[in-house]
């Protein structure tokens, strides 16, 4: 026993007396980056269906477009080149020809990137059966490859930003047509891509597993290892974060928390675009919103500055518009009812409640979606409508509300930031629950539906946003939906972790992980 402890303490001196001899510089910066995502499991890999915040956050990770929006910024304007190397348009702006990067690998050994490949993920985009966004791709009528590393789009008719759908987001990723066809059913959680990270394992309900695309493009990632955990739980994450078993992770939209995850040493907050807008969309169709004065009642009774204000004024902001403040083609001077609970409560009168009435609401159980809806309910009382709050499971709510099942619907969302995507499937009657065209117009919403369309093929861009502004005022008189909030995202992370870039913004809604993103130490 003596002469182990004695080896013990001889190799303890050796150690320290070796590890003196080299500065700390010299210490390797760690490789390994373990995430914790705001999630209970893995949804869909394939990028076309991909739709949860988890999930988006990944595949963007995985996967490239013919074009990207710069690393840290949701702007149209910084867009810029990815699979494309340079492209052009005629005169019409319906005839786009894309000239590839030679040589881009595919993952796990697929070969080169292709035109092909490209041709094959525009058109399953646009096949309803194989993409959740194929109405946003209904305008191209032809997708062609002139050569291995050209490709032509023609569309039938322009549209208000074509880059903007082909851009590294929803149904813009590029797959490799040949891992699609091997895989088949086994591509939702096996997925190839050609971007910095590709995909390695999955333990359900546990982790995801990614490793460093060795043959990226634009060079191998510093990281070599990503560890995507499953903390839905936001206690579970800030439990892990702080006990240093993770790197990074999904915050909370909660003032409190953010005073907390501030004073922690070692520890930086990124709050960064697209700003989720926050509407209560009223069924123009279902009595008593039926009445225009009782929707206007609505929304004199909602103060979104308290809202904001109690939520917390780091990451929310009092709403603009019934489009997000970020699109191309917000109308800021909208004219939004103020609050005033007294023509709330005269308006009612004269609807016919001067006692006010009662209306009920499913509520989603996510606790930024319950905050929001228990201040609501909070004011709506002082004007006199008694709300009863339905609480659901966050995924039975989104069922639920796409069956007209709530009269009231609290939502929110993000959309690639031009005016038409979100004017489109919140307002466009074509967008209504229970249409063919059925996307998120939980309102039935229909007195904007020419400005939009007209919009869509407006070759001026002055008369486009003026439509687009238009349409809008429509929207707000007619109160189809009372806008509330818009709340940033919210990550949390290690100071040593650098993104490469300065976060102002990621379409993915989560922080992308780009070849550049490392570890100072």
């Amino acid at each position: 026993m003596k002469y182990q402890t004695g080896l013990s303490l001889r190799l303890l001196a050796a150690l320290l007396a070796s590890a003196a001899l080299f500065p700390a510089a010299a210490i390797a910066a760690q490789t390994e980056l373990r995430v914790g995502a705001a999630s209970a499991d893995i949804g869909n890999l394939d990028p076309h269906f991909a739709s949860s915040t988890s999930d988006r956050t990944l595949v963007a990770w995985i996967y490239g477009g013919l074009v990207r929006f710069a690393p840290g910024s949701t702007d149209p304007a910084t867009i810029e080149g990815d699979l494309a190397e340079s492209w052009e348009a005629s005169g019409d702006n319906l005839v786009w020809t894309f000239k590839l990067n030679p040589g881009v690998q595919w993952q796990h050994g697929y070969g080169e990137v292709t035109a092909d490949d490209v041709v094959f993920s525009l058109q399953k985009s646009a096949d309803p059966k194989r993409s959740a966004f194929a109405t946003d791709y209904k305008a191209i009528k032809s997708v062609e490859a002139v050569d291995t590393h050209t490709v032509r789009i023609t569309l039938a008719n322009a549209v208000p930003s074509l880059l903007g759908l082909l851009t590294n987001y929803s149904g813009g990723f590029i797959i490799s047509k040949k891992a699609y066809e091997e895989r088949g059913e086994n591509f939702t959680r096996n997925p190839v891509g050609f971007g910095p990270f590709q995909f390695e394992s999955v333990d359900p309900g546990v982790a995801v597993n990614l490793v460093s695309h060795k043959a990226y493009y634009r060079g191998a990632p510093k990281i070599e290892k990503v560890t995507y955990r499953f903390l839905n739980a936001a206690a579970g994450r800030d439990l892990a974060f702080t006990a240093g078993e993770i790197d990074v992770a999904a915050g909370t939209t909660d003032q409190r928390w953010l005073q907390r995850m501030k004073e922690m040493p070692g520890a930086k907050i990124d709050i960064f675009d697209p700003a989720e807008l926050t509407v209560v969309h009223l069924n123009r169709n279902q009595k008593p919103f039926d009445d225009i004065r009782v929707r206007q009642a609505i929304a004199h009774a909602i103060n979104p500055g308290e809202i904001a204000q109690f939520r917390g004024a780091d990451f929310t902001r009092v709403a603009k518009s019934v489009i997000p403040s970020n699109n191309l083609g917000l109308n800021a001077e909208v004219g939004l009812l103020p609050h005033d609970l007294e023509k709330a409560k005269a308006l009612l009168a004269e609807a016919g409640y001067p006692d006010g009435l009662t209306v009920k609401m499913i509520s989603s159980q996510m606790p930024s979606y319950a905050t929001t809806d228990q201040l609501l309910q909070a004011q709506l009382a002082k004007a006199g409508i008694t709300l009863k709050l339905e609480p659901v499971e966050h995924a039975t709510w989104h069922q639920m509300i796409r069956k007209d099942l709530s009269p009231l619907v609290d939502y929110g969302a993000a959309r690639f930031p031009v005016a038409d995507t979100y004017l489109t499937q919140f307002y466009h009657s074509k967008s209504g629950i229970g249409e063919p065209g059925q996307v998120t117009n939980f309102s039935h919403c229909a007195v904007a539906d020419a400005q939009i369309e007209a919009a869509r093929t407006e070759a001026d861009p002055k008369k486009q946003i003026e439509l687009w502004q238009e349409a809008q005022k429509l929207i707000v008189a007619d109160v189809c939906g009372v806008p509330v909030t818009e709340t940033g995202q919210v990550w949390i992370r290690k100071d040593t972790l650098d993104w490469g870039f300065e976060l102002k913004g990621s379409m993915s809604l989560g922080p992308l992980l780009t070849e550049q993103s490392h570890f100072t130490e």
